[in-house]
């Protein structure tokens, strides 16, 4: 397993990675240029945020951080954005931007509180480690739709927004000239990947997209560092949930019975299994047009449900 922390993958581009991976510990990335830097995600807390920017601080001191993007709007990706520098603009979609006025540290917070001791319980052993009640939260400062080229200190860097698939935007930034894309959570790597807002196809086309790139170096949004073999990893998994859950849904199972009823194979042994849960959902919104988001902090318990019977042997 890699060390938390920097890897510098080409000359002037790092990662910054979590190795657990699991839930609230994602990666970032840092691409310098001359005399300016863009920081790619923020993490989950302060502690966290601050944690990183002193580790790049050997790097950012004479090529200071003035660009942050957001590749989505989940909190462990974006609830640091406060510690970067105020000179710095933040960039998002503008779907990202929206979706995180709507989901707030303090709405995730809440949940470690719930007097639902299922819900409870599962919050807090998915944000037990996080101090989340300390972020404030800074949003974007600037919008865009589709992509974005932006110079950084003469280096090209491009954005692209492959979703809605994980969330209702997510986000891939691409380096050219040092062959390295920060994928975002459009890639989990020995972790189970879960889609809030699909559909499932876009993230099966994303990975299409991503793997027509012309790099070495996938940086994912949880886990180690991969090449666009994890990329197919992940258009391997949907592919299979997708198949699963398909041929359930004909049955006439309800997106919860098939979650549980589904047998991971050959991925069955990635942690964060539970998340199939979402997942799951989601492809039935995919298969019943009209049909409606299951309730958050319902799913949030079944997948608690999950995680217990994981545990214990089984998931039925």
């Amino acid at each position: 397993m890699p060390t938390k922390g920097l890897h510098e993958l080409a000359e002037g581009v790092w990662a910054y990675l979590q190795p657990t991976g699991t839930w609230g510990y994602s990666n970032a990335g840092l691409v310098t240029g001359q005399g300016t830097s863009l920081l790619v995600d923020t993490l989950f807390d302060l502690r966290l945020t601050r944690e990183m920017l002193d580790e790049m601080r050997p790097m950012t001191s004479a090529r200071p951080i003035e660009t942050l993007i957001n590749t989505h709007a989940n909190g462990d990706h974006c609830f640091g954005n406060e510690l970067v520098p105020e000179r710095a603009e933040i960039y998002a979609t503008v779907a990202a931007a929206e979706e995180m006025r709507q989901v707030t540290a303090q709405d995730l917070d809440a949940l470690k509180h719930s007097d639902d001791d299922e819900l409870r319980a599962f919050a807090e052993y998915a944000f037990g480690d996080f101090h989340l009640d300390e972020v404030s939260g800074r949003g974007p400062d600037r919008t865009f739709t589709g992509s974005l080229a932006i110079s950084v200190g003469g280096r090209e860097v491009d954005i692209k927004d492959l979703g809605p698939a994980h969330t209702h935007s997510d986000s891939v930034i691409h380096v050219p000239d040092a062959r390295v894309v920060f994928a975002g959570d459009l890639v989990f790597v020995n972790g189970t990947p879960i889609s809030w807002a699909g559909p499932i196809d876009n993230w099966l086309a994303a990975c299409d997209r991503m793997c027509a790139l012309d790099v070495d170096v996938v940086v994912p949004g949880h886990g180690p560092l991969t090449d666009l073999g994890g990329v197919r990893a992940m258009h391997d998994y949907f592919s299979y949930v997708k198949s699963e859950a398909q041929a359930r849904h004909a049955d006439g199972m309800d997106s919860l019975e098939a979650a549980f009823d589904i047998d991971l194979g050959p991925f069955a042994e990635w942690p964060d299994s539970e998340r199939i849960v979402v997942t799951v959902d989601t492809l039935y919104r995919q298969f019943e047009p009209g049909r409606l988001p299951g309730n958050a902090q319902e799913l949030f318990r079944h997948m608690g449900r999950y995680h217990r019977n994981r545990l214990a042997g089984s998931t039925r």
